[in-house]
């Protein structure tokens, strides 16, 4: 078969995450897999991955965890799904994968976090080359440490990370779902020990404020102190997962998440809706916007389970929010 090939068109942002050296392009909007496989079925799966790669996308994430809490699931089907695809389209080259290390449930069906892998040594470097053998790849664009291991030295695992870029496996690390200390620390440390630093990290980060004292467990809602962080070190990349709150700013069978339903929600929804209107876009639209216009700029990490709702997010790509919009939206 030949390699597949598309006109490109619509994502034409890109950003450049840090590597330490000439650095690694991606596409402004990455496109996240958690269900494929799972929830999403492989022909509604590929057809918004082909959809992405046709209007310009070339960021894709995933994890070894995908999806293992849906009944069922393993946290295999996602990578595998994605080396399915890559294999019948024939464009490893032209995308950039991302995948996650240190939250699989050990062993499988155990309490979670409580149990999670981690990330020592053995974990990271043999969950690497699994994840390689199901996407089908050599290499790993971007890995994560998914969730924080404080039962692993920090200055170990940024050792390990960094033997993984050393050994060519590994282009680009990251943390997910970190404190922003642990971060700051991580990046010390490997500045200090001349190692490949964390140089991006994806956090759940939405238009909305989560209330003050709101528990997500391991996957806490982004702080200021992190924002503060990136917009300091600005080879520090921030991407958010969950920032179209699975729907709930535009489906009214979808309510907002309890960590987010309280007055101040309210006030901040109604701006948004304002600005919507003025700009002919949705809702959804104008968050995805935001996050790209913001400071530190955020790249979104979208949920899509149909081309419609692709689609729909490509459309952010068109917004134009000037001086005035940004101000409404981060003062309300």
């Amino acid at each position: 078969m030949d390699q597949w090939t598309v006109d490109r068109g619509e994502i034409v942002e890109h950003r450049t995450l840090s590597d330490g050296g000439a650095g690694l392009e991606v596409s402004a909007l990455c496109l996240g897999t958690m269900y494929f496989g799972t929830t999403v079925d492989e022909e509604r799966a590929f057809a918004v991955l082909d959809r992405f790669v046709e209007a310009g996308g070339t960021f894709l994430d995933t994890a070894n965890t995908y999806s293992f809490w849906v009944p069922g699931g393993t946290g295999v089907e996602s990578e595998e799904l994605l080396g399915r695809w890559l294999a019948s389209r024939r464009i490893r080259d032209e995308v950039v994968i991302a995948t996650k290390v240190g939250a699989l449930p050990d062993p499988p069906g155990a309490a979670w976090p409580e149990h999670a892998e981690g990330l020592s040594y053995e974990v990271v470097r043999s969950q690497a080359e699994a994840s390689m053998r199901r996407l089908g790849t050599d290499r790993l664009d971007v890995y994560y440490a998914h969730i924080e291991d404080r039962r692993t030295p920090l200055a170990d695992t940024v050792a390990t990370f960094a033997s993984l870029v050393q050994d060519g496996l590994v282009r680009v690390v990251g943390c997910s779902n970190h404190a922003a200390w642990r971060v700051a620390a991580a990046r010390e440390i490997a500045a200090a020990t001349g190692q490949p630093a964390f140089s991006c990290v994806q956090q759940r980060h939405t238009y909305l404020r989560s209330r003050p004292g709101a528990d997500f467990g391991a996957n806490p809602h982004i702080s200021d102190e992190l924002l503060d962080l990136a917009r300091e070190q600005p080879d520090l990349t921030v991407l958010a997962y969950s920032a179209l709150l699975s729907g709930a700013y535009t489906r009214a069978d979808r309510p907002l998440p309890e960590q987010y339903d309280h007055e101040g929600s309210r006030h901040r929804l109604a701006v948004l809706a304002q600005v919507a209107d003025e700009l002919g876009a949705t809702p959804n639209q104008v968050v995805l916007a935001w996050l790209l216009r913001g400071d530190p700029p955020v790249l979104p990490v979208l949920g899509a389970s149909s081309v419609e709702q692709l689609d729909e997010s490509l459309g952010a790509l068109e917004l134009t929010l000037d001086d005035e919009h940004l101000r409404r939206l981060d003062s309300a």
